[in-house]
């Protein structure tokens, strides 16, 4: 059945507001609680459980298998599909928990952090709490209930914060984050099984998993890729240097997805389901496309960079001197994660048509350039290995531009040109923070004066420029409160 335009744009303008409504609360939540834990904790405690990210990540991927992307995208879905999936699901992550039971003593052995075998097999109960979700989290994002996504995943945030803080206040150390881990889990779960209407049916249809894995193998391989890709910088600075170094990295990384993580997770929860449920009609597909692109890029290239400007102050005001080696972590990282959220889009749309095996063969052109540039940087320092994700990550953008470019004649060099506004407006406005500030010597005022300036200074260059995206912005927020009101 064909959508009407105007219920898919008001799904999707509504869906896109409760899911930036959600990112900004959960990301900020988030923001402010791993803050606060940085204070109380020690930058070896994130180390630790930064040791452990990849294998807990990848056992996540196995147990989804692609199949969530799989029920999105297929348009035909029955409630036997539903089941297979979350009988799978759960089968698969009890089958993961057991080998990362098994292998725990061998993953501190490979670190030489002894500690690590009992934290892994703790933390690695989040497989199987995690698993019970999926379907329930699949279906919201199917029927663009966004809201309820929201609620759920903002109130566990913060009831996880919370237990977390006072746990690592009473001395608890690395246990504290291993808690948090396990008390959000669980509450999302308990939460998404009380709103969602779906309950279980005991039968696993075997033309279902045929298809949904059929459709889920390539993603679930892509995953595997991509995850591995994201996390052996984890692997490699745990392997080759201490865990305090590996803290700061991982620190640094997360206070970039706080921005980074809002743009992508809203673009991603959004447009996925949104461009699939046009895959027939192309030239509706493609405008969504770029226009979804275009937007990201406007949010995302200003905030990175703001984010980079002010990185020492926001980094002396929040945390302690013991954490000032993040500085300059995060304004690289910041740089390096800016495409990353584009990539994302350009990803998203393979997805979208079905082709997931182009999304497979995309990913995996990917390795040469990440091993090279490990290999080179390790040796170095880790600011020299950060620097050489920055150039993979400019790297990537054209490499996952080539496919869209290829299908649907809209590659890296178009998207680009697009963007030069956007370039231009960011760097007249980093011009004006940094000449605005420079002589300031109050942290909290330089955050508080550069933000403002850079805020100001953007939205009037977009002006300027005639940047379609503010007005785009400015008529969403319009729509909004004229609902509100109705």
């Amino acid at each position: 059945m064909m959508v009407n335009n105007n219920s898919l744009k008001s799904a999707a303008t509504k869906g896109m507001l409760w899911s930036a409504v959600e990112k900004i609360l959960l990301r900020f939540g988030q923001f402010a609680i791993h803050i606060i834990l940085a204070r109380l904790l020690l930058p070896k405690d994130f180390g630790l459980i930064g040791m452990l990210t990849i294998f807990i990540a990848l056992s996540q991927i196995f147990v989804d298998s692609g199949m969530e992307s799989g029920l999105i995208q297929k348009q035909k879905r029955t409630d036997r599909d539903f089941s297979t999936v979350l009988i799978f699901n759960f089968g698969i992550s009890v089958l993961f928990y057991f080998i990362l039971f098994l292998l725990a003593p061998f993953i501190a052995e490979f670190y030489s952090k002894p500690e690590l075998t009992m934290l892994t097999r703790v933390l690695g109960l989040n497989v199987i709490i995690n698993s019970l979700a999926v379907v329930q989290r699949t279906i919201f994002k199917i029927e663009l209930d966004f809201k309820t996504l929201a609620k759920v995943n903002v109130l566990s945030i913060i009831v996880s914060g919370v237990i977390a803080i006072l746990s690592a206040y009473y001395g608890a150390g690395v246990w504290a984050l291993v808690i948090q881990n396990l008390v959000q889990a669980t509450i999302t779960t308990i939460m998404f099984w009380g709103f969602s209407k779906w309950r279980l049916s005991i039968h696993f249809s075997r033309d279902s998993f045929k298809h949904l894995f059929g459709f889920g193998s390539k993603l679930l391989l892509a995953g595997l890729y991509s995850k591995s890709l994201q996390e052996v910088y984890n692997v490699v600075i745990g392997k080759f240097y201490n865990a305090s170094e590996l803290g700061f990295y991982y620190n640094g990384k997360k206070l970039t997805e706080v921005l980074t993580g809002i743009v992508s997770s809203v673009i991603q929860q959004v447009s996925y389901p949104i461009l699939a449920s046009v895959q027939d009609d192309k030239k509706r597909m493609i405008s969504i496309y770029s226009q979804t692109l275009r937007m990201t890029a406007f949010l995302i290239i200003p905030s990175m960079t703001l984010l980079a400007l002010l990185a020492d102050p926001l980094i002396r005001l929040l945390l302690t001197d013991e954490w000032l080696p993040v500085i300059v972590l995060l304004q690289w990282l910041s740089f390096a994660t800016m495409f990353r959220p584009i990539s994302v889009i350009n990803m998203n749309i393979l997805n979208a048509i079905g082709r997931s095996d182009l999304f497979l063969k995309t990913d995996l052109s990917k390795l040469p350039f990440i091993v090279i540039a490990l290999i080179i940087t390790v040796p170095i320092g880790l600011e020299a290995i950060v620097i050489g994700s920055l150039i993979t990550s400019l790297i990537s953008f054209f490499i996952n531009a080539y496919m869209p470019g290829k299908l649907f004649d809209y590659g890296a060099i178009k998207q680009l040109k697009e963007m030069i506004p956007v370039f231009l407006a960011t760097g007249f406005m980093a011009l004006f923070v940094y000449l605005g500030t420079l002589w300031i010597n109050s942290n909290i005022i330089k955050i508080m004066a550069g933000s403002i300036l850079g805020i100001f200074t953007y939205l009037l260059l977009c002006h300027i420029f005639k940047i379609q995206e503010l007005k785009e912005i400015h008529n969403i927020v319009h729509n909004f409160r004229n609902k509100r009101k109705d």
